[in-house]
């Protein structure tokens, strides 16, 4: 049984392989176009990646989400501890939600630069209550009613709590 190619089928290459016969048509411009393109991103991608080392290494990616990682769970964490809130407090998304917080909730009082007026100076090292980040933590969660500093536990959650406290931290230098 022999095939006979039809007038619109176009011309046949001139190789026949276990009988098998192939039409001499041209790649299409897509496929071609998707090709070159391919081949061109790629040797883009290996001189700007690796040449030039503007891109990150699969290690150094790897090791910043891990960063990220351990941050956000500190940060979700029910656990709180001195290190954590040290850690935090150099965290730049922690910090600007903390900034956030206190702009909105304690600025009136201690004013936005934490420089104090109603309450007091959160940037010196003379600390009332102690300037420990754990005892930090406790007093914006418990309040002082006596001097007039609300509890801020209920209304705010711990989440926000860690975050006022990582961004008063913030302006003081870690252990």
């Amino acid at each position: 049984m022999s095939h006979t190619p039809l007038p619109s089928d176009g011309p046949l290459r001139p190789h026949t392989y276990d009988g098998i016969e192939e039409f001499d048509h041209r790649l299409p411009n897509w496929w071609l176009f998707t090709l070159y393109g391919a081949i061109v991103f790629s040797v883009l991608y290996w001189i700007l990646g690796f040449q030039m080392e503007l891109a990150s290494t699969p290690e150094e990616a790897l090791l910043e989400t891990m960063r990220e990682n351990q941050l956000a769970a500190a940060r979700n964490s029910g656990e709180v501890s001195d290190p954590i809130l040290w850690k935090l407090s150099r965290e730049t998304q922690t910090i600007e939600a903390g900034r956030a917080t206190f702009a909105a909730l304690c600025a009136s009082c201690h004013q936005p630069d934490l420089g104090g007026g109603i309450g007091p100076n959160l940037k010196d090292t003379v600390w009332i209550h102690g300037g420990q980040p754990i005892q930090i933590h406790a007093l914006i969660t418990r309040g002082v009613l006596e001097k007039g500093m609300p509890t801020w536990g209920p209304v705010l959650g711990q989440n926000k709590i860690t975050e006022v406290t990582a961004f008063i931290l913030s302006h003081h230098p870690a252990p």
